[in-house]
């Protein structure tokens, strides 16, 4: 048995040199809330023992940003402090790399006007897009994880004493993450492997479509040719190799934009912007969406679609068993992070270049000539469950199983 701070140091180290795998004499920028304080001072001393060179720290506050939405003249909303952007801009430039340490309030957002959300989401996206494409085209290296805050804690374990609750929400992402583990790199490196031998398996049979169904699901997705499906870890454009999530268990690829059509239910909750968006479905039409449905959220949901002419289309496909590790903890975490990992997923918005042969070196419209989707967004939302069966289609018009019942069929 080990104790909570042998855990957190093991937590720390793993997303030090396994996440981001920082290098000598390279830059760490972390982004992180003023609650995660004591943890994060784990991760700089980490990063400097491993001959990181700077460490800047980014923080933030929840609260003051609902102070903003509630209190802010709507012009506010439609500016973003260009310095900061440009200042990440350089810094990726300069091959730093980038942790993203969360820890969202599910219900933060409760009552504020999703249109000012869409509003100070688009202008940040926009702000913001040569850093998301820098992660996205894995020219950086970049990783993000989670930490309780009592908020979350209160959603994920109503039922336990108050006072109980943060402690079980560190034990279940120890537990996610493999960080309670005696060496938690090493077993990282074997899950990594086993997605791995997944992935090679997938891209050897070139799939020219994937079919869907399960209660609520009826649903083709196409492929673009040449495309690669991607497992837990990521190589950047200096060669080093990092693991975008903590923890991940899929297989992941991006769909042709145009090539979806069916329909797709939720299966968990949607966090988003600090709103839940819960029993949904989405209707596509030729790769866009045509019509929605929820039963809470829906104009949150609305504004998701609408940011742009690309959030009507799909930018990833994900498969993930239903028995995992995350998924067998039987727990809603209504934390993105850990529960697509414990469901098979679509992400509306921007697709991976890293996805298609040769896509690295493609220009935006090269990307788009070659049927990849570009947004400002990309948001996963959970698809999968226990009942869903997945079938590949050659291009000979052959079907093969994939998922029966949630799980692998190879």
């Amino acid at each position: 048995m080990h104790s909570f701070q042998d855990n957190l140091d093991k937590y720390a180290a793993l997303a030090i040199q396994l996440g981001v795998n920082i290098q000598q004499g390279q830059t760490l920028v972390v982004f992180a809330p003023l609650i995660s304080g004591e943890f994060v001072r784990k991760l700089v001393k980490q990063a400097y023992e491993v001959g990181a060179k700077h460490v800047y720290v980014e923080w933030f506050d929840e609260e003051i940003t609902r102070l903003k939405y509630e209190l802010a003249p709507d012009e506010a909303l439609l500016e973003y402090p260009m310095w900061r952007a440009k200042g990440y801009e350089e810094l990726a430039e300069n091959n730093a790399a980038f942790l993203y340490v969360v820890a969202n309030n599910p219900d933060l957002m409760n009552g504020i006007d999703p249109k000012r959300i869409q509003t100070a989401s688009r202008t940040s996206n926009t702000a913001l897009k040569e850093l998301s494409v820098a992660r996205l085209t894995n020219k950086v290296s970049w990783s993000i994880i989670a930490v309780p805050s009592p908020s979350w804690a209160d959603k994920v374990f109503p039922s336990l004493p108050e006072e109980e609750r943060v402690d079980a929400l560190w034990n279940a992402i120890f537990e996610a993450t493999r960080a309670d583990r005696d060496d938690p790199i090493q077993n990282w490196k074997e899950h990594s492997a086993a997605l791995d031998t997944r992935a090679k398996r997938l891209n050897e049979r070139q799939y020219m479509a994937l079919q869907y169904r399960a209660d609520g699901t009826d649903i083709t997705v196409s492929l673009p040719p040449e495309h690669i499906w991607v497992s837990a870890g990521n190589t950047n454009s200096n060669g080093i190799s990092f693991i975008a999530n903590l923890p991940t268990e899929e297989v992941f690829t991006s769909p042709l934009k145009k090539g979806v059509n069916g329909t797709v239910k939720s299966s968990k909750p949607l966090s988003y912007n600090g709103n839940l968006i819960e029993n949904f479905s989405l209707t596509f039409k030729e790769g866009e969406i045509i019509d929605f449905k929820a039963e809470k959220g829906e104009e949150n949901l609305r504004s998701l679609i609408e940011i742009d002419e690309g959030s009507h289309y799909l930018g990833e496909v994900a498969l993930v068993p239903h028995r995992s590790p995350i998924s067998n903890t039987n727990l809603i975490f209504y934390n993105t992070l850990y529960d697509e990992n414990a469901s098979c997923h679509f992400a509306i918005g921007r697709a991976f270049p890293f996805c298609l042969n040769g896509g690295i070196d493609m220009s935006q419209q090269d990307l788009q000539n070659h049927g990849l989707n570009e947004s400002l967004t990309h948001v996963d939302f959970m698809m999968g469950s226990a009942d869903m069966n997945i079938d590949g289609i050659l291009e000979n018009g052959e079907k093969e199983p994939l998922f029966r019942n949630g799980d692998w069929a190879f």
